[in-house]
């Protein structure tokens, strides 16, 4: 007998949550039930959109007995008190990131979860997708031997060229580091494990900033975080890794490779759900593509894990554990900036298995 779906109600009817909607809809495993948003013109604007029978406030959505995951896309300032009474009501959470805008929060979160038995996960949910698996895959494979060390950069002139409502980018919470820095770092302890310690630098490049696009084009406002931060990490298995979040580059640039004793890997964009892999083997002269295989069915990635978790009684991948892990760690970045020297990291997490080829 088939399970029947589980029941979503996405909170948050911001840019993010139509690709979440438009995603969740292609997937048997859940029923998106519901859209709630503190502008209740808007939730029902995107429910419409969406074809999403319900629309209204917090309350009233999480009063629903055929709400099951609760999935918050908040901005970060909100992501606590969204959390947690999401759990209050008996949800399960699958929270964009981050998990909260400090590890006492998160740490709540997830005792809340514990006690009434429920689960959080969080995204990024993109290193489920085929191209980190199977860069993946090929670590735990041996393909470039014992990882050694690992790059990684992420460099554009800053998010208000594209985003419409940029401002809460700039802000406590967000910046570089950690609006970005999720991917990077979540897609480094799915490859080499947890982290041990860091030690980072922080610069901000310009007090002020400029909408560039959409209605408030023109409009000036204040940068409240640091705009690019230069990382050093030192993973608990021995690699270790550089690292620069930046919104002060005019070159645009992601990169991730991960040197080992065999070669190294180039690892796609973490931003993303697919390719491409490639490698370029000790004595080699020349790079070469390996198999992308896995799904490719972007935001929400995570959500469908999760409902389909929950029906099994399997672990979920894009936990809290590892959010708040990751949490932790762009934390002791921050902390690191701000007092120039390593910051040793309290949490750790058992680095995720790599999802079998075949799914």
């Amino acid at each position: 007998m088939t399970a029947a779906p589980v029941g979503v109600a996405i909170v948050g009817a911001g840019v993010i949550s139509g690709q979440y909607l438009t995603n969740l809809a292609r997937c048997p495993d859940v029923a998106v039930v519901a859209v709630a948003d503190l502008d209740g013109a808007r939730a029902a604007a995107v429910a419409a959109e969406h074809r999403v029978p319900l629309s209204g406030d917090l309350d009233s959505i999480l009063a629903r007995d055929d709400v099951e995951i609760v999935v918050n896309l908040t901005i970060p300032a909100a992501h606590r008190d969204v959390s947690r009474a999401a759990l209050a009501a008996g949800k399960h959470v699958f929270s964009e990131k981050p998990l909260a805008m400090t590890m006492t929060d998160a740490e709540a979160i997830l005792a809340d979860a514990g006690r009434r038995g429920l689960r959080v996960g969080c995204a990024p949910d993109t290193v489920l997708g085929a191209g980190i698996q199977s860069a993946a895959r090929a670590v735990a494979a041996g393909v470039i031997g014992t990882p050694v060390a690992a790059t990684t950069a992420m460099q554009t002139p800053g998010p208000e060229h594209s985003h419409p409502r940029p401002e809460f980018l700039y802000r406590p919470g967000a910046g570089p580091l950690f609006d970005m820095g999720p991917y990077y770092l979540t897609t480094l302890v799915t490859l080499l494990g947890p982290a041990r310690r860091v030690a980072a630098v922080a610069r901000q490049g310009r007090a002020e900033r400029v909408v560039g696009t959409g209605p408030d084009a023109g409009t000036v406002f204040r940068v409240e975080v640091p705009t690019h931060v230069n990382a050093l990490i030192d993973f608990a298995d021995g690699p270790s890794a550089a690292s620069t979040f930046s919104f002060d580059s005019s070159v645009r640039r992601t990169v991730i490779e991960i040197a080992g004793t065999e070669g190294t890997l180039s690892v796609p964009d973490p931003n993303t759900f697919e390719g491409p892999v490639r490698v370029l083997s000790t004595g080699a002269d020349r790079w070469r593509d390996l198999p992308v295989t896995g799904t490719a069915l972007g935001r929400g990635l995570g959500v469908v894990d999760m409902a389909r978790s929950i029906r099994t009684g399997r672990p979920h991948r894009a936990s809290g554990d590892l959010a708040l892990h990751v949490l932790e760690l762009m934390t002791a970045i921050a902390e690191s900036c701000d007092d120039g020297r390593f910051v040793s990291l309290k949490s750790t997490v058992e680095r995720p298995r790599p999802i079998p080829a075949d799914g």
